[in-house]
């Protein structure tokens, strides 16, 4: 991959391609057709959609003299940032979903979120609204917010209010 492609690690490989055809006021119908692709296809891939396909890639930089390999590299680092992105989600709560006052007393980066988990959730339907509930309720599932709770029935997404935990 050349230099100019480097600074694009992460991203999806349809808005470089987009980039490339707009720098040399190409039409997307009129080349996807001249490298014997559907058009749709291209739209797809462009929207972020889908991904860029081995053969597809292969077929595009040829067209534009690009590097070979350099958009399927470009689609390994976009597929390795959404898995990356998909396993920060699995070590803590979406924090711009969870206000962060909830925890004063607390620093929210240090708290481990399997072993802490009864805090948690206590102190979130507690003192949390709806969406922070939902979000909690989302990262720890329903099993254990029916064993904190101590409800037995929860169904769907409905939110158990812990009648049983006095405010303090």
């Amino acid at each position: 991959m050349t230099k100019e492609f480097e600074r694009f690690k992460g991203i999806h490989p349809g808005a470089v391609f987009e980039r490339e055809l707009n720098k040399r006021k190409l039409s997307q119908r009129p080349f996807a057709l001249s490298i014997g692709e559907h058009p749709q296809s291209l739209n797809a891939i462009i929207k972020r959609k889908r991904g860029m396909s081995t053969p597809l890639a292969l077929k595009i930089e040829k067209a534009l003299d690009i590097e070979e390999g350099t958009f399927m590299i470009l689609q390994v680092y976009h597929d390795i940032r959404k898995e990356k992105q998909k396993q920060n989600a699995l070590v803590h709560p979406d924090f711009s979903i969870i206000n962060k006052v909830l925890f004063w007393d607390t620093d929210i980066n240090k708290i481990d979120w399997e072993q802490h988990y009864k805090y948690v959730i206590k102190r979130v339907f507690q003192r949390g609204d709806d969406e922070e509930k939902r979000e909690i309720f989302r990262f720890y599932g329903k099993e254990r917010i029916k064993e904190v709770t101590g409800r037995s029935t929860i169904s769907g997404n409905s939110l158990p209010i812990m009648p049983h935990l006095e405010m303090r």
